[in-house]
């Protein structure tokens, strides 16, 4: 990991905190992405104490696009180079019978915050990914997919949070496949993953499922996509094996629906 740069969202808890932790200590220049800076500080105190390279922390909230086009501005003010983009940060399904919410932009929270955030993210950082090539982009989405319905894609007419969860993930693997196949030829792997069920996590606790996996199961599963061999660009994975994600994903009407319904929702909100 020596000399790599690599940008993890939603690196102050779980999952994110743990990729940080490992990555750093292994030699990568991290760049801690987070809401708190507070939280991002213990992060980055925990990497230089395990002997680490300077991380460096970036803060936003990703339920504002006019924050994600500035943490966009902040990572390439940073960094000449991005050699891995890691889309992490997310919300999660809540608890059953929780009223619908909204980003600062009006869009149903989970769509803007879990697909929507990332997809604007990455296409602001290609260029510094392209110029950094071989680099990768890795998803962390869920085996909890759900088909949208284009018909009401912001769940206004039927809302519950389990479901809109799940469209989130699965609109998170669609453009994983989209984004492949456009940058094949720029040196860039796109992948995407669920990492483990239920891990032991602050989002998992909240939601009271029950905890099934640890952190380190699903930060193992991840870093094989960050660094592992003979990673196939455009793929989705279960834990550490190749998996087939719900069949809406391979759909390309559906895709090019989302894609349309994304410029709609960053065009107008």
């Amino acid at each position: 990991m020596d000399g790599r740069t690599i940008l993890i969202t939603g690196a102050t808890d779980g999952l994110g905190r743990r990729l940080a932790v490992r990555l750093g200590t292994a030699g990568a220049r991290v760049l801690l992405h987070g809401r708190s800076a507070e939280r991002a500080e213990e992060v980055r105190a925990e990497i230089l104490t395990a002997g680490g390279p300077e991380p460096s922390v970036v803060l936003a909230d990703l339920a504002d696009l006019r924050q994600v086009d500035r943490l966009a501005d902040d990572v390439a003010r940073l960094t000449e180079r991005l050699d891995v983009l890691v889309n992490n940060a997310g919300v999660g399904f809540g608890r059953r019978g929780a009223a619908r919410e909204l980003s600062a932009d009006g869009i149903e929270l989970r769509f803007a915050v879990n697909y929507l955030a990332g997809y604007r993210l990455t296409r602001l950082l290609l260029p510094l990914l392209k110029a950094s090539a071989p680099s990768r982009i890795v998803n962390v989405a869920s085996a909890g997919q759900l088909p949208i319905d284009f018909a009401d894609p912001m769940l206004e007419q039927q809302y519950d949070g389990i479901s809109a969860y799940r469209r989130s993930k699965l609109a998170q693997i669609m453009f994983t496949f989209d984004l492949a196949e456009e940058v094949r030829d720029d040196g860039i792997t796109v992948t995407s993953l669920h990492p483990a069920t239920f891990m032991d996590t602050t989002m998992v606790r909240e939601a009271g499922t029950g905890v099934a996996s640890t952190v380190d199961e699903g930060a193992d599963a991840t870093l094989r996509l960050i660094d592992g061999p003979d990673v196939p660009t455009g793929s989705y994975f279960s834990g550490t094996r190749e998996a087939r994600a719900s069949e809406q994903a391979y759909d390309a009407q559906a895709r090019k629906q989302l894609r349309q319904l994304t410029d709609d929702l960053l065009t107008h909100g």
